[in-house]
C-alpha cells in the first residue's frame, strides 16, 4: 500500500485503528430526498431534510435543511432552504444562509443570503442582497459617532498636512497673529 494509507508512525494499515461509522438502514447518506432527472412534477415541495433535484419541477420549494440543484436541473420556482447550491438552472428567487453557484449554475432571479459564493462562468440575472451582513442594516448610533470622528480627523489631517498648508495661506497666518493678540492681553 502507498504511504497515504499509513499513519505518522510508520504503522502498516493492518496495525491501525479504523473507525467505521454505521448508517441507519433506509436512511439515504448525504441526501434524505433524491428527485432524479427524469422526474417532472409541480406544486409545493416542502421537506425538513436535505433534497437533491436533477429533474424539472415548477411551483414552490420549502427546504428546511439543504437543497442541491443538479446540472441536469430545471427549477422553475422560488427557493427557501437554509443552503442552496446549484449546478442547473433557476428560474426563480432564492433565499438562504449560504447560496453556492457552481460553474455550471444558472439563475434568472434575485438572491438573498448571508453569504455567495459563485465559481468562474456561473451566471445570475437578478439582485443580489446580503442579509444578516453589517452593510444593510441602519448604522447604530455609536458607529455614527465613530463615523464622523474618523471623518474630523481625516479632513483635520488633510488640513495640517495637505497642499494649502496654514504657512502657505496669509489669512490663516493673521487670523493666527490674531487670537495669539488676544491671548497676550
Amino acid at each position: 500500500m502507498s504511504a497515504f494509507f499509513t499513519n505518522r508512525r510508520g504503522q502498516a494499515d493492518a496495525e491501525a485503528q479504523e473507525t467505521v461509522t454505521v448508517m441507519p438502514a433506509g436512511r439515504p447518506v448525504g441526501f434524505d430526498t433524491v428527485v432524479g432527472s427524469n422526474t417532472q412534477f409541480e406544486g409545493i415541495f416542502a421537506s425538513s431534510g436535505n433534497v437533491r433535484m436533477d429533474g424539472n419541477f415548477t411551483g414552490s420549494l420549502e427546504i428546511s435543511g439543504n437543497i442541491l440543484v443538479g446540472e441536469s436541473a430545471d427549477i422553475r420556482a422560488d427557493i427557501n432552504a437554509r443552503n442552496i447550491s446549484i449546478a442547473g438552472t433557476v428560474r426563480g428567487n432564492v433565499t438562504g444562509n449560504k447560496v453556492q453557484l457552481l460553474r455550471t449554475g444558472r439563475i434568472w432571479g434575485d438572491i438573498s443570503a448571508s453569504a455567495l459564493t459563485t465559481e468562474e462562468g456561473a451566471f445570475i440575472d437578478g439582485k443580489i442582497t446580503m442579509v444578516g451582513h453589517s452593510a444593510t442594516r441602519p448604522p447604530t448610533e455609536d458607529e455614527v459617532i465613530a463615523h464622523e470622528l474618523a471623518l474630523e480627523e481625516i479632513e483635520g489631517a488633510l488640513e495640517d498636512g495637505g497642499d494649502a498648508s496654514a504657512e502657505d495661506d496669509p489669512g490663516d497666518s493673521r487670523a493666527e497673529e490674531a487670537s495669539a493678540e488676544s491671548v497676550k492681553e
